[in-house]
C-alpha cells in the first residue's frame, strides 16, 4: 500500500519537474535572443531555431526509415504549424517589449488552453483549477509589475501568441497519446524552416564572430531541449496543468534579473512569486489526490 501510494506520489511530481525544467531552459533561450545584437532580425533568429532543431532531431531519429512517419500525420502539420507561428510571435514580442512584458503577455497562455481544452477535448476544469489559473496570472503581473512600454504591434502580437501557445498545448496533448516527443518536435522544426526560410534567404544574417554561433547554437540547444522535455511532460499533465507549471519561467526570468543584471528585490517579486509557486503546489497536490484515488 505504502509502495503504491509512493508510486502515485512519483507519477503526480513527473509533469511538473519536466515542465518547470522546460520553463528553466526556455528563460536561458529568451535571454540569449535579448543577448543577439538587432543584426539579428526576427526571422533569422526563428530560421536558426528551427533548421538546426531539424537537424539535430533527424540526427537523434536517424535510424528511422522515414523521420517524418507519425500516428496522426494531418494533425501534426496542423500543431507544426500553429508551433511554429507561436515562436515567431513570440521572438517578435521579445523584440519588440520588454522580456517581462513579453512574458505576462505570453503566459495568459494557460488561461487560452484551459478554454480550448473544455470546448474541444471536453476536459474537466474545477473551481480550484480555474482559481490557480487566476492566481498564476494574477502573480506574473504582481511580479513584473505590468507597465504599457514598447510598441502597441508587441501587445498584439504577445497576446496572438498566448492565444495560439493555448491551442498548441492542446494538440500536443493530444498527439502525446501515440506519438513521441520528438516525432512532435521534428514536424514543428521541418514546417517551421520551409515557411521562414523563402524570408530569411532574401536578407539572410550570418553569424559572423565566434560569440555570434555561440549564442544562435545556444538557442537551438535551449530551445529544442525545451520543447522535447515540455511534450514529454504533456504526457502526464493536462495542457493547461502544464503551462500553470511552465510559468515558473518568469520567475526564473526574475532571478536572473536580480542575480546578474542587478535588478532589486522588491516585495512585488516575493508576492508575485509566493501566487505562482502556490499555485503551482495546489494544482500538484489536486492531481496527487486524483492520481491516488484512480489507482484505488
Amino acid at each position: 500500500m505504502v509502495n503504491s501510494q509512493n508510486k502515485s506520489k512519483t507519477t503526480a511530481a513527473i509533469g511538473p519537474i519536466m515542465m518547470i525544467s522546460a520553463g528553466l531552459l526556455y528563460t536561458t533561450m529568451n535571454i540569449i535572443i535579448k543577448l543577439l545584437g538587432p543584426v539579428f532580425k526576427v526571422w533569422d533568429i526563428t530560421f536558426f531555431r528551427f533548421f538546426g532543431g531539424m537537424i539535430l532531431l533527424m540526427i537523434i531519429l536517424g535510424r528511422r526509415k522515414n523521420s517524418l512517419q507519425g500516428h496522426n500525420t494531418r494533425l501534426l502539420i496542423i500543431r507544426g504549424c500553429i508551433g511554429s507561428i507561436t515562436f515567431f510571435l513570440l521572438v517578435a514580442t521579445i523584440r519588440l517589449l520588454p522580456v517581462s512584458t513579453a512574458m505576462i503577455l505570453f503566459y495568459s497562455f494557460p488561461a487560452f488552453a484551459a478554454i480550448f481544452s473544455f470546448l474541444i477535448l471536453k476536459e474537466r476544469i474545477t473551481i480550484t483549477d480555474c482559481t490557480c489559473i487566476a492566481a498564476v496570472m494574477l502573480g506574473v503581473i504582481i511580479l513584473f509589475d505590468f507597465k504599457l512600454e514598447g510598441q502597441i504591434i508587441g501587445y498584439i502580437l504577445g497576446i496572438l501568441a498566448g492565444m495560439l501557445a493555448g491551442i498548441d498545448t492542446i494538440l500536443i496533448r493530444a498527439l502525446r497519446e501515440k506519438d513521441g516527443p520528438a516525432s512532435i518536435a521534428l514536424y514543428n522544426c521541418v514546417i517551421g524552416a520551409l515557411c521562414i526560410f523563402p524570408v530569411y534567404i532574401t536578407n539572410p544574417t550570418i553569424p559572423g564572430v565566434y560569440t555570434e554561433w555561440i549564442l544562435c547554437a545556444g538557442i537551438v540547444l535551449f530551445a529544442l531541449a525545451a520543447q522535447l522535455l515540455m511534450i514529454q511532460g504533456f504526457g502526464y499533465c493536462k495542457s493547461w496543468e502544464g503551462g500553470v507549471f511552465m510559468t515558473s519561467e518568469v520567475i526564473f526570468t526574475a532571478l536572473i534579473g536580480i542575480i546578474f543584471l542587478q535588478d532589486p528585490a522588491t516585495l512585488q517579486f516575493f508576492i508575485g512569486g509566493l501566487f505562482i509557486i502556490g499555485s503551482a503546489i495546489t494544482l500538484n497536490a489536486v492531481n496527487s489526490k486524483s492520481v491516488e484515488k484512480n489507482r484505488k
